[in-house]
């Protein structure tokens, strides 16, 4: 399905994975020029991507850039028991099959791939960099889960409990937890949109899932200074669903060369869909400034690659 606004191009195409199961995909794309990179979104927890990243996907379209997003596994219009998160590594192995086969296209070759992520999206970033850390030029991480929030994070021994009634129950609804959608979507508008969208899941955190978000934090958090492509991390102060904090120790602990952190007075958790309008504007500005100066850099991924190329022609012609 394809509809067209004033200067860009909205897609979607339902996919397969390699479990056989249907995966709904969408792209924003200027409709008048060449994309200048390809931006890779991967949403939040319980989110999907076309109508909640929607604003994300036109501001960036609208700057000159080609926007992908896919839903995980049961998640948004992807096939899958709704808020079901089995196994991570099969979320993030979803994700890099689709990006990557869209990043080697023949017209997108020579495009900056950069990763956007947030909430758990973030999450997903940074263990789609630790995949194949020299796949990607860049990374925006919009208030990442590297770490769940103390407030939202059940009793240790809740936690050894329900760890233990994983293997037994682990579709079960039972995680005692905050409601997300008040936590962490300041708008009113957008907490009631959310709310009719019946593609997003409000129910209490499965077991399994809330094992494997709470496993992926933890194993994030152990290993930060193992991030090494640049990233930009945009965090509202406000924030009680994950730690800003634990951004700005992300921020400190990177071995990247190039990182930047930013962080917003006043502003909550969602910042790419739950904020006032005049707040994402402000959000936006500074991520659209931050990937204009990544392209004005130079593709460092494929001068590399022209090295390594011209380094194994050398000893054959000498030869």
């Amino acid at each position: 399905m394809a509809n067209e606004y004033e200067t860009v191009r909205y897609e979607e195409e339902f996919i397969l994975n390699s479990r056989g199961m249907k995966l709904f995909t969408c792209n924003w794309v200027p409709k008048d020029c060449e994309p200048k990179a390809l931006i890779f979104l991967c949403h939040g927890y319980a989110m999907e991507c076309s109508m909640s990243m929607k604003d994300a996907g036109m501001r960036l379209a609208k700057s000159g850039f080609g926007v992908y997003g896919i839903d995980y596994e049961g998640h948004g219009k992807s096939e899958g028991l709704q808020g079901y998160v089995n196994s991570f590594d099969a979320l993030v192995d979803d994700c890099f099959d689709h990006y990557s086969k869209i990043s080697e296209r023949k017209e997108n070759k020579k495009k900056m791939r950069i990763l956007m992520g947030e909430s758990m999206g973030g999450a997903v970033v940074l263990l789609l960099h630790r995949k194949k850390p020299e796949f990607w030029d860049g990374a925006v991480l919009i208030a990442p889960m590297c770490k769940i929030a103390d407030d939202l994070r059940p009793h240790p021994m809740v936690i050894s409990v329900l760890t233990k009634l994983c293997n037994f129950i682990p579709t079960w609804k039972i995680v005692p937890t905050q409601d997300i959608v008040d936590s962490a979507f300041r708008d009113p508008e957008v907490r009631k949109e959310i709310r009719n969208n019946p593609h997003c899941y409000k129910g209490k955190p499965r077991l399994q899932t809330a094992h494997q978000l709470l496993t992926v934090s933890m194993d994030l958090e152990q290993r930060l200074e193992e991030v090494t492509l640049p990233f930009f991390i945009v965090h509202g102060e406000n924030d009680i669903v994950t730690d800003p904090s634990v951004s700005k120790l992300l921020h400190e602990k990177a071995s990247s060369i190039d990182k930047s952190f930013k962080l917003y007075p006043g502003m909550w958790h969602s910042l790419s869909y739950g904020e006032f309008p005049e707040n994402r504007e402000i959000v936006f500005s500074d991520i659209v400034v931050w990937l204009k100066e990544k392209i004005s850099m130079g593709n460092s991924r494929l001068e590399r690659q022209q090295k390594q190329a011209n380094d194994q022609i050398l000893p054959k012609m000498s030869s």
